[in-house]
């Protein structure tokens, strides 16, 4: 059954669904954990697990873990931002925005961070990333930039000076990366996330 395994790839699964491949052991859950002992599966929390590379053959998504990790969420803030490589420092929490409450997992594979965001402001600005056999939900360049601005305590942007200030001293972006981002997903999150002031002194530095 180890070939079944192998098939589930880097997806991460709930304990009944890695137990249903063994369905000649009456005791499902303990077939799991002999996995986990063996380390053919790793465990992200109860009742959560991925398929350690080894079996499956495939590299671990950190981005595709924190999806499932905690659910609704989409990968956002400093982590986004790196993984389009518009910031130049690695960043070690895969960060996630979420409408639940925030939260802070330590796994095996990673430390992971959630912050609660409205429903309102949630949907504005997330896209899927496809990678060859998965997906995983992702904030766009703008939407994260707006996510990390929203949830850095310190950050307010009240002057268009401020906006140079923050992305090319604070966070080390590229003034002219900034300047290509789309300027619809700043409005759209202006009118419904957190610190739509700061957001709206970024439009005006856009369009100055």
């Amino acid at each position: 059954m180890i070939m079944d395994l192998e098939h589930i790839g880097n997806i991460p699964v709930s304990t009944a669904t890695v137990a249903s491949l063994f369905p000649e052991m009456s005791a499902g859950n303990q077939k799991v954990l002999q996995l986990e002992t063996a380390g053919k599966v790793i465990r992200l929390k109860r009742g959560l697990y991925v398929i350690a590379p080894k079996v499956s053959r495939v590299s671990l998504s950190t981005e595709l873990i924190a999806n499932h990790l905690y659910a609704p969420s989409y990968v956002s803030r400093q982590t986004a931002l790196r993984y389009y490589g518009l910031i130049p420092e690695a960043v070690y929490t895969t960060q996630s925005m979420t409408i639940k409450h925030s939260r802070h997992f330590d796994t095996p594979v990673g430390c992971f961070e959630y912050q609660m965001i409205s429903r309102e402001a949630f949907s504005v600005g997330v896209t899927s990333i496809n990678q060859h056999s998965y997906s995983f939900l992702m904030a766009t360049p703008e939407k994260a930039l707006c996510d990390l601005i929203a949830n850095s305590p310190n950050v307010n942007l009240r002057y268009l000076k401020d906006v140079e200030a923050y992305l090319e001293g604070d966070i080390r972006m590229d003034i002219d990366d900034f300047l290509r981002m789309d300027v619809g997903v700043f409005e759209r999150y202006a009118q419904v996330g957190k610190k739509g002031k700061s957001i709206e002194t970024l439009i005006k530095y856009m369009k100055k």
